[in-house]
């Protein structure tokens, strides 16, 4: 994990997308899409069922490895709202054993809307912790410093001759987008306009890897 500071906060970033808030003893992740390959099979497309379990086993080792006491989800923690009930058994116990430990919040998503409280933890539309809002998707009419998901920044690169795609946060002055967490997720490239226009001008894509933060300006 890396430094990476935000609105007068520091945290620590984790190349697959988790941020780690030590003043807080907090966890960050966002669109883990837990059961996203039972949604598939339901309509006849067949992938393999193992994303759930691979989502939650690198949340796992993370959790143990920082010793938060507090996880916040920032929505599109299922793939939609019934997600929770499909999980198999050793992913079912392996969330349960979290939710049961920790401070648990789910902030709900446009893929999870109504998903009722089976799996332990306790639910919300959006909470402010220390002066930042946590919600699930940005709103560039709020001036508050916000941390927000839903869009699965991803920076692609051309290096020496090879394309390349990273999982990246996107950084502005007042907004903080997370990629996704999920072991079974696309991304949307950070240069996107939908992107720019919820963060506004000043953007950065930002690259945690082994010892450093890659910072890349955006343009609108």
């Amino acid at each position: 994990m890396v430094p990476l500071s935000f609105a007068g906060h520091d945290f620590l970033a984790e190349p697959q997308g988790a941020l780690w808030w030590p003043a807080r003893q907090a966890l960050l992740v966002a669109d883990l899409h837990l059961e996203k390959a039972s949604w598939f099979a339901k309509l006849g497309q067949f992938l393999p069922p193992y994303d759930s379990i691979a989502t939650l086993s690198a949340l796992a080792e993370l959790v143990e490895r920082t010793g938060v006491t507090t996880l916040y989800c920032l929505g599109d923690s299922f793939h939609d709202k019934f997600g929770c009930d499909r999980l198999p058994q050793a992913a079912r116990d392996l969330l349960l054993g979290m939710t049961g430990r920790l401070d648990w919040v789910w902030i709900l998503g446009n893929h999870d809307p109504g998903f009722a409280d089976h799996c332990g933890g306790r639910l919300v539309e959006e909470i402010a912790v220390d002066g930042l809002i946590l919600r699930h998707e940005a709103q560039p009419d709020d001036a508050r410093p916000e941390l927000s998901g839903h869009y699965h920044p991803k920076l692609r690169l051309q290096l020496r001759g090879k394309n390349v795609s990273r999982r990246c946060f996107v950084a502005s002055g007042s907004k903080l987008i997370l990629p996704a967490f999920g072991a079974l997720t696309g991304g949307l490239d950070a240069h996107h306009p939908e992107i720019m226009k919820k963060v506004g001008g000043g953007a950065a894509a930002l690259i945690p890897i082994a010892d450093r933060l890659l910072r890349f300006p955006l343009a609108a």
